[in-house]
């Protein structure tokens, strides 16, 4: 094991399948000359040339459609957005083509294809650059949706996306790029379609994804020292979603929180919510709650973006609430 950032394991998750399959290229804004917006294909380039490091024009719809054609005939590219928010401009070519071209096709193209980059708030990029749309993309059958929190989780995750036969949209947050972790230098891949309990706990159930993690982290460790246990819980895949992880957590625990960056309405966390009590109401002691952005666009100053996202006082609060502490 050693530490590596967040955008580095991605890029050895490129370099890694682009050396053992030469059908997989990457195309997208400022990739190849500039090494990426967040320099997450830096030197690919020079190691792969530029028929398969490919940068493109601000076209996001054109070259998004060029990567569907190709995928229908046999290559496996990687469209990287420069940010999930431009993806808006592509999302016909994504959910109408990427997505439905199996079941239109009578199952004759699959449509191996990675549509990735950076979701969510970033800082002080105000309201077009920092909204979170997971649950558009969860929402399309079709499409498998990952958002990795951690960098272990983001090489093995992206590799496995890579091999995947079927269209996988991967978001990835820019505030984590420089994040480091622990990565193997062996070869691994992680599950689609797999939660992972990051916390043993008693007391209550914490579930969120990307970097709302560090959020549920925060509030569970200030928790323990009230002597309270929160087991925590990343999905690591919003679709499809590990169900079954969560429900034995909550039959455990009997509470639960959900914690996630988007909007209360028409959510993940929505659907979460509806899920678990519908499937394991018995076993809750008190009612789900949810900690969301407020359902307002996302401001540039700092103490309104404060005061929007979630955090981990909102948080606590939450879990206070669902155990009768306050």
């Amino acid at each position: 094991m050693r530490e590596i950032q967040f955008r580095e394991a991605l890029n050895e998750a490129m370099s890694e399948e682009m050396r053992r399959d030469e059908n997989v290229f990457i195309m997208g804004e400022e990739v190849a000359e500039y090494n990426g917006a967040y320099k997450v294909t830096q030197g690919m380039l020079d190691e792969f040339g530029p028929k398969r490091v490919i940068d493109t024009p601000i076209t996001e719809l054109g070259f998004s459609g060029i990567g569907v054609g190709a995928a229908m005939n046999g290559t496996r590219p990687i469209i990287e957005f420069m940010t999930f928010n431009f993806s808006l401009v592509a999302i016909d070519q994504v959910i109408n083509s990427a997505a439905k071209m199996m079941n239109m096709s009578g199952g004759q193209f699959n449509v191996p294809i990675v549509f990735r980059g950076a979701t969510g708030n970033a800082g002080q990029l105000a309201s077009q650059h920092s909204q979170n749309f997971e649950n558009w993309y969860a929402n399309t059958p079709g499409l498998k949706v990952v958002v990795p929190s951690n960098p272990y989780d983001a090489k093995g995750l992206l590799k496995s996306a890579i091999r995947d036969n079927d269209p996988v949209i991967f978001m990835e947050s820019e505030l984590m790029y420089g994040d480091k972790g622990e990565v193997p230098e062996s070869e691994y891949l992680e599950p689609i379609g797999k939660a992972k309990i990051t916390k043993e706990g008693s007391d209550a159930t914490l579930v969120s994804f990307g970097k709302m993690m560090k959020v549920a982290h925060a509030a569970a460790e200030e928790m323990e020292k009230e002597g309270y246990s929160i087991e925590v819980i990343d999905l690591r895949t919003v679709r499809p979603i590990d169900y079954a992880t969560i429900f034995e957590s909550v039959k455990k625990t009997n509470r639960c929180v959900l914690v996630e960056e988007a909007w209360p309405l028409a959510s993940i966390s929505g659907d979460l919510a509806f899920n678990i009590q519908k499937t394991v109401f018995d076993f809750l002691d008190a009612p789900i709650l949810r900690v969301n952005s407020l359902d307002v666009p996302v401001s540039y100053a700092p103490t309104l973006l404060e005061a929007v996202l979630p955090n981990k006082e909102r948080t606590v609060k939450a879990l206070r609430k669902v155990m009768y502490l306050d």
